[in-house]
């Protein structure tokens, strides 16, 4: 029984060391590619600077387009919004109770009641 364990484990150390040097990649060091020449793009590279810079202003622009977003009665609360982040309890900020299927948000020092089913904006009030 013992031949036969120690025969079965060098045959399939013997197994696994042929497939791992025929699975390994061949390179060819005279191709142009495996050379010192870099591969893929480079993201450090300046010219990436100004789309940079233009995607921060982009997202800076939103931003402050959502802080100084209106809130009226009947609009659909933006889906940004609705996340557990800004949902208050009402009880914690003296609120008037919601009815079943709504909820207070804090967005923006304002606290606005939202329909939980339509998304739809109720009662808006301010700080």
């Amino acid at each position: 029984m013992k031949k036969i364990l120690t025969v079965l484990a060098i045959s399939f150390s013997a197994l696994m060391a042929s497939s791992l040097s025929t699975a390994a990649p061949q390179f060819d060091h005279d191709h142009p590619r495996y050379g010192n020449e870099p591969r893929g793009r480079d993201f450090r590279d300046s010219g990436n600077d100004d789309q940079q810079d233009r995607r921060r202003m982009r997202e800076e622009r939103g931003v402050k387009r959502l802080q100084q977003h209106k809130w009226q009665q009947g609009y659909v609360m933006p889906q940004h919004y609705r996340g557990n982040g800004y949902k208050v309890e009402y009880k914690d900020h003296n609120l008037p109770k919601p009815n079943r299927n709504q909820q207070w948000y804090k967005i923006n020092n304002d606290y606005i009641l939202v329909e939980a089913d339509s998304n739809s904006i109720l009662r808006i009030m301010g700080l």
